[in-house]
């Protein structure tokens, strides 16, 4: 008994230890060090921070793997793989490369910055204004797109038409309307582009995509729901000191004619079919057996009639040994024939085919 009660001493005593000095160091690295006047004792440093947030280290944006991030990319489009739409975009930045360079007579160089999924509506928020919105349409597949050229690519493509000398930035005045002369210049811009892009997706389906308007606020540029799913692909033109972005979006609705094309891994791609079982299925066709039925008389009775037949009742026909008859497989009519015998066996003789009604 004396031992017993010398432990529960003993433990009183560390407890008491714990709670008076050394246990406020576990309730410190629990709750972040709160000291006794409320105030924080400790403060966390800039790696803790970034891990509470989501943000990934060494890049400029926000991993999707867990803190805040994870919250608030939730509500993003999950983007869907299209490796031909890829083939597509690569072979239009090729083709701008060499027509801009006619077009401008400059040296151009173009790149595609990245291909993404967005909201439609939340896209046309984070346009950076002013712009010029481009709204073309894709005649064979009869839905919209939008391209839209930042002011900074407007200004530099103005001044390279009119004769701006290199090695001095284009002058730009915020603020103002554009002019004529700039939405024309713009607008044959918009035209060689769209003429690449519809000369980038003719290896997969044939398509026209035509100038339809120029805006100049996005509001006036709606051409899907603002819920609705695009894939947004971000173009950047230099022209040596001088360039800037243009934004090409096509919405889900538009590409979904092609979807299937654009989901190839490879050109000619063909999903569930195999031509090697095609051919053998072709061929074991011809040497398939199908019954015939030679019909000789066909008579039309009321319901009343048949339910009056009894065994031994006759039906008459009107065939006679000249009578054409038919050939049928199932309900399908084949041929006409012709009654007859051969070596002592029932015989047709066929003398028409029976085409079949389209």
């Amino acid at each position: 008994m004396a031992a017993d009660t010398d432990n529960q001493d003993l433990l009183a005593e560390q407890w008491a230890n714990e709670t008076s000095g050394g246990g406020q160091s576990v309730a410190d690295d629990i709750f972040g060090g709160l000291g006794k006047d409320g105030g924080s004792a400790r403060v966390l440093n800039q790696d803790e921070i970034d891990s509470l947030l989501g943000f990934d280290e060494g890049s400029s944006g926000m991993s999707d793997g867990s803190g805040i991030a994870a919250i608030v990319n939730s509500a993003l489009v999950s983007y869907e793989r299209l490796p031909m739409l890829e083939v597509v975009f690569d072979r239009l930045v090729r083709m701008m490369s060499t027509s801009l360079r006619n077009f401008t007579s400059d040296n151009v160089e173009v790149t595609l910055d990245s291909m993404t999924s967005i909201r439609f509506g939340d896209y046309l928020n984070s346009i950076p204004l002013p712009a010029m919105l481009a709204v073309f349409k894709a005649e064979e597949w009869d839905n919209f797109g939008l391209l839209t050229i930042d002011s900074a690519l407007i200004y530099s493509i103005v001044d390279v038409l009119l004769g701006g000398r290199r090695g001095t930035a284009a002058m730009r005045i915020e603020g103002r309307p554009y002019t004529t002369i700039e939405r024309n210049l713009v607008e044959r811009m918009v035209q060689v582009v769209l003429g690449d892009l519809s000369a980038s997706f003719d290896p997969l389906s044939p398509v026209t995509f035509r100038f339809d308007r120029l805006e100049t606020n996005p509001r006036f540029a709606a051409i899907a729901r603002p819920a609705n799913a695009a894939v947004l692909a971000r173009l950047r033109i230099d022209m040596d000191d001088r360039g800037g972005r243009l934004e090409l979006l096509l919405p889900n609705a538009t590409l979904e004619p092609v979807r299937e094309i654009l989901l190839q891994m490879f050109m000619g791609e063909k999903f569930g079919r195999d031509s090697i079982w095609e051919n053998h299925l072709a061929n074991e066709l011809w040497h398939t057996d199908i019954a015939i039925d030679t019909v000789l008389e066909e008579s039309s009775s009321s319901l009343k009639d048949v339910l009056e037949w009894k065994v031994g009742s006759q039906i008459l026909l009107n065939a006679t040994p000249e009578s054409t008859v038919s050939l049928r497989a199932g309900t399908v009519p084949l041929f006409k024939a012709q009654m007859g015998q051969r070596n002592g066996n029932i015989a047709v003789k066929l003398f028409e085919k029976i085409e079949k009604e389209k």
